[in-house]
C-alpha cells in the first residue's frame, strides 16, 4: 500500500510538473499573462541559468511550450525550420517546410512569425509564406504556400503576423497593399474553409499591418477581432463574415500608419494600440454596437502588445515607459519610466506571478512589481540580441535571443 501511495505522489507531482504550457506567443489566455509562478527575478549570463543552448541559423519567433515540448522556429541555410527542444534543452527533432526568404529589417528574419498549438499539432508560418501543420514526432501533416496559392507579399518590410486557432480551423491574417484577406483552414487537413476579404481603402502603407488577430467570444459566438488598415473589425468564425468595424483609426488620413502591436482583451473591451504607438483606443465588445469608449494618447507603443486582465492594462512605449491603467476608464493607476537606452523594447512585457516583465533587445529583462510599478531588478545578458517575447511555465523562463535560448531559473 505504501508502495501504491508513494506512486501516487510521484504520478502527481509528475503531472503538476507538466502541466503549465505556453501554447502561444501571447501566452495561455492570449493577453500578455503568464502563470502565478514564483519565477526568478534576478539572474545573469552566468548565475540563476539552467541551461544555454546555440541556437541554428537565425530567427526573432516566441518559442511556445506543450508538454515536454519546447517549440521553435528558425531558418538555417535557406531553408525553414522547426525545431523541436526537450525542456533540458535537447534537440528532438527538425523539420524543413520551403525555401526561406531573408528579412529586410535589421530585427527581422525569415521566421518572425511565432508557433501556436493546441496540443494535438503545431502551426508554422514563415515569411516565405510557407504554412504548415506538424506533429509533435515532427512529421508533417499538411502544407502550403499562401503568396503562391493567394498572392505575393507586398509589404514594406517583413511578414509578422503569427497564425491562431479558433475550435476548427487555422487563421491567418493577410493586411497589405492590394488584396487583403483572412484565410481560415481545416486544422487537420489544411483544406479551405473560407477565405475573407478585409480591404479597407486604407492610405500608403497605412493599409500594412503585422499584428495578430484575438480570438474570443461575444454573445456567445467565437469571433476573430483583426486590427490593421485603420479599423478594428470582427468577423464570424465559422464563415469569416465581418460582423462589424469601429474607426477610423486614423481619421486625418496619414500615410504611414502601418500597425504592428497587436489588440489585447479584458472584461469585454478591446484595447487597439495604433498611429505608430501614439494612441490607444478601448472598443466597448458588451455594446449592442461596439463603440469606442476612450483614447488615450502616448502610453503605448508601436511594437510591443499591451497585458490585459481583470479590468486593468500595463503598457510599454517602445522606450520603456511603463503604466498601468484601469480599462473601463482609461485613467493611470501607476506609471514607471526604465532607464534610457539607444535601443528599443520590441518584446511584449508579460505579468507573470507579481511582476510584469519587460526584455529590451539589448537582452536587459526588467522586472517590475504590478501593483506599485517599481523596479525590482534588471537582468542582463550579454552581447545578446532579443525581440522575441519570454515564456514563462513551471517556475521557468524561457528567452530567446537572435543566437541562443535561455532557461532563467534553477
Amino acid at each position: 500500500m505504501k508502495h501504491f501511495i508513494g506512486l501516487l505522489v510521484v504520478l502527481f507531482f509528475s503531472a503538476a510538473a507538466s502541466a503549465e504550457n505556453w501554447p502561444s506567443w501571447r501566452g495561455p489566455d492570449q493577453n500578455g499573462v503568464g502563470p502565478k509562478g514564483p519565477f526568478p527575478t534576478t539572474w545573469s549570463a552566468d548565475s540563476n541559468i539552467a541551461w544555454k543552448i546555440k541556437l541554428p541559423g537565425s530567427g526573432s519567433s516566441t518559442p511556445v511550450v506543450w508538454d515536454k515540448n519546447i517549440v521553435l522556429t528558425t531558418t538555417e541555410n535557406g531553408v525553414n525550420l522547426t525545431l523541436c527542444l526537450d525542456r533540458s534543452g535537447k534537440e528532438k527533432w527538425r523539420s524543413e517546410t520551403g525555401k526561406a526568404e531573408a528579412g529586410k529589417h535589421k530585427k527581422a528574419s525569415g521566421s518572425n512569425s511565432s508557433p501556436i498549438t493546441d496540443g494535438k499539432h503545431i502551426y508554422v508560418y514563415f515569411k516565405s509564406g510557407d504554412l504548415a501543420c506538424v506533429d509533435f514526432n515532427g512529421k508533417i501533416v499538411w502544407q502550403l504556400n499562401i503568396q503562391e496559392k493567394y498572392g505575393a507579399d507586398t509589404l514594406w518590410w517583413d511578414l509578422g503576423t503569427s497564425p491562431v486557432l479558433t475550435k476548427n480551423y487555422v487563421v491567418i491574417a493577410v493586411m497589405q497593399t492590394g488584396p487583403s484577406y483572412l484565410l481560415a483552414l481545416d486544422k487537420t487537413t489544411g483544406t479551405l474553409a473560407w477565405q475573407q476579404e478585409r480591404n479597407l481603402d486604407a492610405p500608403l502603407e497605412a493599409a500594412q499591418s503585422y499584428s495578430t488577430p484575438v480570438v474570443t467570444t461575444i454573445n456567445n459566438k467565437e469571433c476573430i477581432i483583426v486590427l490593421g488598415a485603420d479599423f478594428v473589425t470582427a468577423h464570424d468564425a465559422k464563415s469569416g463574415k465581418e460582423l462589424w468595424r469601429v474607426g477610423t483609426l486614423n481619421p486625418n488620413g496619414e500615410k504611414y500608419w502601418r500597425s504592428i502591436a497587436s489588440p489585447a482583451i479584458s472584461n469585454g473591451i478591446l484595447l487597439a494600440p495604433y498611429a505608430r504607438g501614439k494612441t490607444l483606443t478601448a472598443i466597448d465588445l458588451n455594446a449592442a454596437t461596439p463603440t469606442v469608449c476612450w483614447t488615450v494618447d502616448n502610453i503605448c507603443a508601436d511594437v510591443p502588445t499591451p497585458i490585459a486582465i481583470n479590468n486593468k492594462a500595463i503598457l510599454t512605449t517602445d522606450r520603456g515607459l511603463v503604466t498601468q491603467i484601469d480599462i473601463k476608464t482609461g485613467k493611470t493607476t501607476w506609471q514607471t519610466e526604465l532607464e534610457k537606452n539607444r535601443l528599443a523594447f520590441s518584446a511584449s512585457p508579460i505579468l507573470a506571478g507579481a511582476h510584469v516583465y519587460l526584455t529590451r533587445e539589448d537582452g536587459a529583462t526588467f522586472v517590475v512589481n504590478a501593483d506599485t510599478g517599481k523596479v525590482v531588478a534588471k537582468n542582463v545578458l550579454p552581447e545578446a540580441f532579443a525581440v522575441a517575447t519570454p515564456v514563462f511555465v513551471d517556475g521557468k523562463i524561457l528567452i530567446r535571443t537572435s543566437q541562443e535560448l535561455y532557461c532563467v531559473g534553477k
